[in-house]
């Protein structure tokens, strides 16, 4: 077994080899059929929560163009494993294709704002997580469109790392990740801080979005499997899904803009 994958290592590093070194374009054809599974991965993580007017096959088109973006900047001789680095350009690849498309209406993105909002307000007034019925309560919503409101922004919870941190910042999530090679003080105290903003965070969500955001972050368990796990309908899970990532955010802007006022 060890000299079987010994051998598909040698097989993998030959053809990174063949492609960069030498520009064969052979060895690059055979690089997109080795990982195009990464793509019918990705595309069916995505699809569960996302409208039944986004095609399969957009997806799927999007997906395979991030897949040789991502073959074209990987580094090989970094000895950084290729398939977490593409699936991220991958999904990036997908939302990006997805919003050029205009695939979410300006109300819907309206709707998702003003409820991160409500939850960064409020949950900074009370210091702790707030409940549904307090949101309702500040937003004037009935039981009943509070839902429906959650169901219709769980499309807008899907991130994309070519994305501003805040709408009119420069700066984007992929301005966060770290270069192994050439790690800054400065970069080493921000990542501490944003992991202990992110867990001071996940620990104040309920229990039931704790789980679905450890079952689809950590565990990688599509929403139809974590509503299978959790004896939930998937839609009660895109909504756990959507209230979790919303309050997230409000967290992070709110601590971002905490710093920069220090």
């Amino acid at each position: 077994m060890m000299v079987d994958r010994q051998s598909t290592q040698q097989i993998s590093h030959e053809l990174w080899s063949d492609y960069k070194v030498n520009g064969n374009t052979q060895a690059k054809k055979a690089l997109i059929e080795r990982y195009i599974k990464l793509v019918d991965y990705v595309v069916n993580r995505m699809a569960i929560g996302l409208p039944k007017s986004v095609l399969r096959d957009d997806l799927y088109s999007h997906g395979c163009m991030g897949l040789i973006d991502a073959i074209d900047k990987f580094d090989y001789n970094r000895g950084l494993q290729f398939e977490t680095y593409a699936s991220w350009r991958i999904r990036g690849a997908i939302i990006d294709g997805l919003r050029q498309g205009d695939w979410v209406p300006r109300s819907v993105r309206e709707k998702a704002k003003k409820l991160e909002d409500a939850y960064q307000k409020l949950e900074q007034e009370h210091l702790r997580t707030v409940t549904d019925k307090e949101i309702m309560d500040y937003l004037k919503l009935t039981e009943q469109d509070f839902q429906q409101m959650l169901q219709d922004v769980s499309i807008t919870t899907i991130c994309s790392l070519e994305d501003p941190l805040k709408e009119d910042d420069s700066e984007t999530r992929l301005s966060l990740l770290i270069d192994d090679k050439a790690i800054s003080p400065e970069s080493k105290v921000n990542e501490i801080v944003l992991k202990d903003i992110l867990a001071k965070g996940i620990c104040r969500l309920t229990d039931k979005e704790r789980t679905v955001v450890s079952l689809f972050y950590y565990d990688e368990l599509s929403l139809s499997e974590i509503a299978e796990v959790m004896s939930l309908t998937p839609s009660r899970i895109s909504q756990l899904h959507s209230k979790a990532i919303l309050r997230l955010r409000g967290l992070l802007s709110r601590s971002k803009n905490q710093l920069l006022q220090d």
